[in-house]
């Protein structure tokens, strides 16, 4: 009974944790950590709890979602962390966050890369030399009088030059493309912002469920410390066997046991949070927000879909990549066109400084392409497969919305059933319990009885505990998949 609690909360806690890394993983990471999100998955609904928790170790050292870049200094004592004190944190520590942010100035940068096409291009040069000139060789004559060789002699040159283009479709459709980047990184932002708050409230959960863990492995654990004393004032008293006494005994140490475990899990479980929000490593704290069960009334199925495909910034930056793409497409195909650009530049040139005078020359200039070499048929062809890509991507992410709406609904419904039961359960077995307990001290039963009806309230805890966080997590995943996870998860978790 002990083994098979343990494997319940365990087993449960772990399909859970997997489940929320595989999201992130499939949506943002390569497609070597999605297929090991896929084996953790595959492998936990198989049983098989130490592959899992060792693929989700690793999950958590590639995805940057589940790092943070700490700051601050060590305190002695313990922080008190509130969960708005966490996601604050997460938001700006957050490595996933911080890697976002980066990409959209890079977006930026490679926007006034293409725009730089379409400015003006003003720069100078200044030289100062000695020249010597064979004039039959530059001419093809001889000049009478005049030597073969001339020079040498010096020249002082210095000018400013001028290029602007005046109609370059490419470079204008490539410049808006590259907008189009910007976009798409700005709303990938956002999108980290909202995985950012999932992984932060999750393990933050997460760590609430260990320390209620905690809190029944050692009510168990006093409990069976009252059986083994009231266990041995009856065997002095003449009323109890001394296989009771073993039996009790036995029912402490495992209790003991279970308590030891329940408190590694929650020391480590705090240093996954401490490292998804930026903590100094070595910091203490402690859970100052309790999330306890409140009921969530949804809007229907229906809705929820129209607000995700209108609030899901993922979804809005890969309609933005399709944009960019769509304009790539109108770029290749304009390296057709001609092209009209202005040059000119003016400067002072002379023997020296002092002899120079000024010149000028100006110009626009007109190109037309003829043959590249197939290379406009190549660049076609190349963004003719970047936007079919794009396309499909984006074809796929509306399904996936789609599919995650109704995973969330179905785990709200279905843990909502679960909290109900479970709860009912520790009151059975509670009385239960009590009656074995009384039973016993009445002399009507030997303690076998008493244990197992320990053993079926530590169950009925563990599930209850189990079935609790699985819960809170669906209202946070539903609000993740209905886009509104950083602004709404706190009115998601306290119901409405």
């Amino acid at each position: 009974m002990r083994l098979v609690a343990q494997k319940m909360w365990t087993g449960d806690h772990a399909r859970w944790c997997g489940k929320l890394i595989g999201v992130f993983l499939a949506l943002f990471s390569g497609p070597a950590l999605y297929g090991q999100s896929q084996l953790t998955a595959t492998s936990q609904q198989a049983g098989s709890y130490g592959v899992a928790a060792s693929a989700a170790q690793d999950s958590q050292a590639q995805n940057p979602y589940l790092g943070g870049a700490p700051t601050g200094t060590v305190s002695s004592t313990a922080l008190s962390l509130s969960l708005e004190d966490a996601v604050a944190r997460g938001l700006r520590q957050n490595l996933g966050g911080l890697l976002s942010t980066d990409a959209v100035s890079g977006a930026r940068g490679e926007r006034w890369q293409a725009l730089s096409t379409l400015l003006p291009n003003l720069s100078t040069a200044t030289s100062l030399g000695v020249r010597q000139n064979d004039l039959k060789a530059i001419i093809g004559i001889t000049v009478p009088g005049q030597p073969a060789v001339i020079g040498p002699f010096g020249v002082f040159d210095t000018r400013a030059y001028l290029d602007q283009s005046i109609f370059n479709w490419e470079s204008i459709e490539r410049t808006r493309s590259s907008a189009a980047q910007v976009k798409s990184a700005q709303y990938s932002y956002q999108n980290a912002r909202e995985l950012i708050v999932l992984v932060v409230v999750s393990n933050y959960l997460r760590v609430i469920a260990d320390q209620s863990q905690v809190a029944s492995a050692l009510a168990q654990r006093d409990t069976a410390k009252v059986l083994l004393e009231q266990t041995t004032d009856q065997k002095q008293a003449g009323l109890a066997a001394a296989v009771d006494v073993l039996r009790s005994n036995v029912e402490l140490q495992a209790r003991e046991q279970r308590l030891i475990v329940a408190r590694n899990g929650l020391a480590k479980q705090k240093l996954v949070l401490a490292r998804a929000i930026g903590l100094p490593a070595g910091q203490t704290f402690d859970i100052a927000t309790d999330v306890a069960y409140q009921p969530l009334t949804t809007a229907t199925l229906d809705e929820a879909l129209r607000q995700a495909y209108a609030s899901r910034a993922d979804y809005k930056s890969q309609m933005e990549q399709v944009r960019s793409a769509e304009l790539q497409k109108n770029a290749a195909s304009a390296e057709r066109y001609p092209t009209l650009s202005a040059v000119a530049d003016y400067g002072d040139i002379g023997t020296n400084p002092a002899s120079s005078h000024g010149t000028v020359d100006a110009a626009a200039e007109l190109r037309l392409p003829i043959f590249q070499g197939g290379r406009v048929h190549g660049d076609n062809l190349v963004a003719d497969s970047l936007l079919a890509g794009a396309k499909q991507r984006l074809e796929d992410l509306g399904a996936r919305i789609d599919q995650e709406v109704r995973d969330a609904f179905l785990d709200l419904q279905d843990t909502a059933q679960e909290v109900s039961v479970e709860k009912n359960a520790v009151q059975l077995a509670t009385e239960t319990l009590q009656q074995s307990r009384d039973r016993f001290t009445a002399g009507v039963t030997d303690n076998i009885e008493v244990v197992q009806a320990q053993e079926s309230l530590a169950d009925a805890n563990d599930a209850y505990i189990a079935s609790l966080y699985r819960y809170n997590t669906a209202k946070i995943s539903l609000a993740r998949a209905t886009g509104v996870a950083e602004s709404n998860y706190a009115l998601y978790l306290k119901g409405k």
